[in-house]
């Protein structure tokens, strides 16, 4: 096994929290090193043909002279300006980010870390080329991935290969011809059916929602273009326009001292379950929507489905399922960490890690920031334009910590 120098500090992830808190290091002059494959949970793990919820301007990756907005890389590319009315697609988003990250962050290496270990000095990091290394500080931005949650009514399905998690798949063609229930009520559940009825699928969905929600379209492509009147009754947010989004864009430090039960719900809640509203027009009426039902429970009968639901229809015949069922944080759930670590870091909301005003973990030197960081700061954390406020925190702490 190949030993390397130690560094200051490795960042696990290149996605948007990763590129934009090593951009934010960068300009401090901390070194750092970071591993993945730029954007790739984004290409590998989002369905293609899907549109961002966001608009263009809460779709901004953070750097910290504010210069390289997804505006910027159409201007580069050569195309138009874009306002809010605009549905990012996700071809759009992945080449922006690669972008983004060729311009911030061209030194990224794209080997997996396998293993982190904490020493007397920071942390040791194994990687699936054989090096290893030692860093000061790490900061965990891996994203959704490991937290995606199957309902443990389908897990007898998943292990026949009769169920899945719409994280694994990046293209719903290979459903074309079959009969596949999608389970939820959000964004993923109602554009992976849309995307499957296009692609020559027969997707039910299944919802325990009494009514399918989807969003306003904004009425403006710029939000201070609305009148006085409206902007005062819902200010605009990256989130969207009203107070509360307000509130989780602009005072997403104070969230965190909100009680546990309180920060739970809200960060389930808001924004959800809904879907874009530049989407109800191609799925209404094309395919059948069971709302108002749960599955009870699931079993393989001849190689296919069969679900029995709490709800009008007590019994559905697929030949699929396909949870949409969102993500829960848990740090147990990142095998990569020496399982001592996993134990020693604090955590609340049944996983998620209980992080400081500046993300760092109970354990010293190690950082979580992304999705994993939503418990702590809120619905912000889901979303793109979290990755600002995530980065000038983290790098700040990890700069001024280096100079002591």
């Amino acid at each position: 096994m190949i030993t390397s120098t130690a560094v200051p500090v490795a960042i696990v992830g290149a996605g948007p929290y990763g590129l934009s808190v090593a951009a934010h290091l960068k300009a401090l002059g901390v070194p750092v090193r970071v591993f993945g494959v730029p954007m790739g949970s984004w290409r590998t793990r989002m369905p293609a043909g899907m549109f961002l919820k966001s608009t263009p301007r809460a779709s901004a990756i953070s750097d910290p002279a504010g210069r390289l907005t997804l505006n910027d890389f159409r201007a580069a590319e050569g195309l138009a300006w874009v306002g809010d009315r605009y549905a990012v697609p996700l071809d759009e988003f992945i080449r922006y980010g690669e972008w983004f990250q060729g311009r911030c962050v061209p030194e990224v290496e794209r080997a997996a870390v396998v293993r982190i270990t904490p020493t007397p000095d920071g942390y040791r990091l194994a990687l699936d080329t054989g090096e290893a290394f030692t860093a000061r500080t790490a900061v965990l931005a891996g994203g959704f991935p490991p937290y995606a949650t199957v309902p443990a009514e389908l897990w007898p399905l998943v292990g026949a290969g009769l169920a899945s998690h719409t994280s694994e798949h990046a293209d719903l063609r290979k459903f074309a011809g079959q009969r596949v229930a999608v389970i939820g009520a959000g964004q993923s559940a109602l554009e992976s059916a849309t995307l499957m009825h296009e692609a020559g699928a027969q997707p039910i969905l299944v919802a325990r929602t009494r009514q399918l929600l989807f969003g306003s379209p904004p009425e403006t492509d710029r939000g201070g273009e609305r009148p006085w009147p409206e902007r005062l009754a819902k200010p605009a947010s990256p989130l969207g326009p009203g107070w509360s989004f307000t509130a989780f864009s602009r005072a997403t430090g104070a969230f965190r001292y909100l009680p546990d039960r309180t920060r739970a719900h809200l960060v389930r809640t808001v924004l959800g379950p809904s879907g874009g509203w530049w989407l109800q027009d191609r799925m209404q009426g094309r395919f059948p929507v069971l709302t108002g039902h749960e599955v009870a429970s699931a079993e393989a009968a001849g190689g296919r489905v069969r679900l029995r639901l709490r709800g009008p229809t007590d019994v559905l015949e697929v030949d699929q399922v396909l949870a949409a069922t969102g993500y829960r944080v848990d740090v147990e759930r990142l095998d990569y960490l020496d399982p001592g670590l996993r134990r020693a870091v604090a955590r609340r909301n049944a996983g998620a890690p209980r992080l400081s005003s500046s993300f760092e973990s109970s354990v010293p030197g190690l950082y979580f920031t992304g999705l994993s960081a939503a418990n702590t700061f809120g619905p912000l954390m889901r979303f793109v334009c979290g990755t600002g406020f995530a980065s000038r925190r983290i790098s700040r702490a990890i700069a001024a910590g280096n100079r002591r």
